[in-house]
């Protein structure tokens, strides 16, 4: 199977605003962003899936690549709780601090840790690569990208964030039963 891993495109977030679960609308350039992403990707078997996180950023873009969008709570970005849609440099800076040198477990206030964002997008891969496609195209976040490549490749999960993850980026996939190769990342 090929797994398109698909970033979402840019929203009109003010830089520095902390959101993960927060619906944030796409910037007004979604058309050209979709333009791209569409040339990224090759031509879509009538039986590729695609799964989205159930974020409007997400499901918009799901909905123009095919009329059968499957959403997953477990492809949703971190939660960050209590610190939801407010600028980084607003929170208090001992509590960011201590959240940024202890990500991988510690969580906001009411939030998540990027150990709980990993075991449930690990879920989504386990339910994932059981379906019988030859494509599936997966819809969502930069976290929970880095979250599911940490898992295929079995990595520390404090090295995840060394995966850059751009807006509108597509990372390719080839599972087999045997292995989990990545043909590219970032394109």
């Amino acid at each position: 199977m090929d797994i398109y891993l698909i970033r979402h495109s840019k929203t009109v977030a003010t830089p520095g605003l902390c959101y993960g679960r927060t619906d944030i609308a796409l910037d007004d350039n979604f058309a050209d962003e979709l333009t791209k992403i569409r040339t990224k990707l090759p031509e879509l078997h009538a039986d590729c899936r695609v799964f989205s996180s159930p974020l409007n950023r997400c499901t918009q873009l799901a909905e123009q690549l095919s009329e059968r969008v499957e959403t997953d709570d477990r492809l949703l970005e971190i939660n960050f709780g209590d610190w939801e849609n407010i600028p980084f440099d607003a929170l208090d800076s001992d509590a960011l601090h201590h959240w940024t040198d202890n990500f991988v477990t510690s969580r906001a206030p009411n939030g998540e840790s990027f150990t709980d964002l990993f075991l449930r997008a690990g879920e989504f891969w386990q339910d994932l690569v059981q379906q019988d496609a030859p494509q599936a195209l997966v819809i969502t976040h930069a976290g929970t990208i880095r979250a599911l490549l940490a898992h295929i490749l079995k990595l520390p999960l404090a090295n995840a964030f060394q995966f850059r993850v751009a807006l509108s980026s597509v990372h390719k996939l080839h599972y087999t039963p045997d292995y989990t190769y990545i043909d590219y990342l970032n394109h």
